[in-house]
């Protein structure tokens, strides 16, 4: 199939830009002007024409790390997120306990530090909202959650975990399980359901390929599967998966799974009060987190991973964590006899001392632009929890590429929302503006970077020859590269989204 593309504005990264291009099957065949349409490899003859409207053309988004059934669950379920205060929240569970006929409750997206009364809700409120029935409810970040006491007693020993309270609230360990009951009691149905909403919604962003960050914790092995197979099944954009399990190499090949990594918890959240810190927190001085995971497993991990070709990743937000991830590229590093994190990932990286050190070990840093968007400042969360000085040292963008660190950006959607402009410009417009990178690089590390993260160096970019993945977009300040994304500024809005040449959305369906 033939398709011309004629009356936009083509941006390509350092090359001449064009306003026409033309597409066979899944390649682009050409990139040019609208006057040389006619003839040449430009030429339309049998082609399907389409107006782009003076639409700007660019590579379709990447996200480097979504949760797609959570995602789905807040786009069609119970979203907190919305709730100005701890009784709105309440308020939001008993409407839905009225007309759920019983059934068990998932939700999320409350963060207690925008509540007034600046605590999350007890395990006795959720009863009484839910007319005694199953509540969870993950805190904003999905570290930790508030359960109603019929979920904590259908959790085997869940009294006896790390993270455990009595009024509901659970971190770590208790997290963990009372999250994995919850996703349990979802019918197969649901999750399907879910996971189509998030994936279309992430097409209508321009968005053409999400890496899924999948694991025991996260979600079932069959969840996982299903996401895979959905994305290959319908017109929808690729999904990358991620399989975060320590020594999970045989699931993660059986999955399919490019690595057996991507949320692999070395430490929680900031918000949590679960991220680990060489110091403690300033609003909690009696903790500093704590890490999940031995070193030495860290560095046997690695090691499994490159023998069985698969990609090693670790979440880790935290200064201790941080380093705990690259001392472990050292141990593997030091057998080697060379560096040992070329190709392998480290999720958030929030808070790294030595920069230098990051980009000496190889590993990619998939980073979330919009926590210091969210929770940066001096008025943000992250001050809250380490006071001004050390809040200042997180999402250092600008010394990260500075020092040849490779970036990767992403939303951790639910946790923040599919929004790839809106990473853009939290990224190029920091709280720090001495933090602030590009907005070239920016867009860059959210499309081309995205791509390599996952070793497809091919792809990211409009080359005659490449694959024909694109957006298109309704930006009216976009001459003569990118738009204009600066902090006040509307943002693009989608038009189409094609993926390898097939379309996987259109805000105008009746254009064919």
């Amino acid at each position: 199939m033939r398709t011309l593309y004629r009356n936009g504005r083509i941006y390509r990264a350092g090359s001449q830009p064009g306003s026409a291009m033309l597409v066979e099957d899944a390649t682009l065949a050409w990139i040019g002007d609208d006057t040389a349409a006619g003839s040449g490899p430009g030429q339309h003859t049998g082609a399907n024409v389409v107006d782009l409207e003076g639409g700007l053309v660019t590579p379709a988004f990447v996200d480097a790390h979504v949760h797609a059934t959570s995602t789905g669950l807040a786009l069609t379920g119970l979203d907190l997120s919305g709730c100005a205060t701890l009784p709105a929240a309440l308020d939001a569970v008993e409407r839905v306990a009225r007309s759920s006929g019983g059934r068990p409750i998932l939700g999320g997206g409350w963060d207690e530090t925008q509540w007034p009364e600046q605590r999350p809700p007890t395990c006795a409120e959720l009863d009484r909202a839910a007319y005694g029935g199953s509540v969870y409810l993950a805190r904003v970040d999905v570290h930790s959650a508030v359960v109603s006491s019929v979920l904590a007693a259908a959790v085997p020993g869940l009294a006896g975990l790390s993270g455990y309270r009595s009024d509901g609230w659970l971190t770590r360990d208790a997290h963990d399980a009372a999250r994995t009951a919850a996703h349990t009691a979802l019918r197969p149905g649901q999750i399907r359901d879910a996971q189509r909403a998030a994936l279309r919604r992430a097409a209508s962003l321009g968005i053409g390929c999400v890496h899924e960050m999948g694991g025991p914790s996260i979600s079932s092995a069959e969840d996982f599967a299903g996401l895979l197979a959905l994305a290959g099944e319908e017109p929808l954009p690729e999904v990358i998966g991620y399989w975060g399990e320590l020594f999970g190499i045989e699931t993660a090949l059986e999955l399919g799974a490019a690595g057996a990594g991507g949320d692999l918890f070395c430490d929680g959240s900031l918000g949590s009060h679960t991220a680990a810190l060489g110091q403690p927190y300033a609003d909690r001085p009696d903790t500093q987190g704590a890490l999940r995971f031995d070193t030495a497993d860290l560095a046997e991990h690695i090691a499994r991973c490159t023998a069985a070709g698969l990609q090693a990743g670790f979440h880790a937000i935290g200064d201790a964590a941080v380093d705990q991830v690259l001392d472990a590229v050292d141990l593997v590093g030091a057998r080697i006899g060379g560096p040992a994190g070329a190709g392998h990932r480290i999720e958030h990286a929030e808070m790294v001392r030595d920069p230098q050190r990051l980009a000496a070990s190889g590993l990619i840093a998939s980073m979330q632009p919009a926590f210091d968007a969210t929770w940066g400042g001096r008025a943000g969360m992250y001050t809250d929890r380490l006071g001004d000085d050390r809040a200042r040292a997180l999402n250092r963008f600008a010394e990260l590429a500075d020092a040849g660190v490779p970036l990767a950006f992403g939303s951790d959607s639910p946790v923040t929302p599919l929004a790839p402009w809106a990473g853009v410009r939290a990224a190029a417009f920091p709280a720090d503006p001495r933090a602030a990178i590009s907005v070239e690089a920016s867009f860059a590390a959210h499309t081309r970077g995205g791509w390599r993260a996952a070793g497809r160096d091919d792809q990211g970019a409009l080359t005659p020859g490449g694959p024909a993945t694109f957006a298109v977009w309704h930006a009216a300040e976009a001459e003569p590269g990118l738009p204009v994304v600066s902090p006040g500024r509307d943002l693009p809005t989608c038009v189409r989204t094609v993926l390898r040449g097939v379309t996987i959305f259109d805000a105008d369906p009746a254009r064919g």
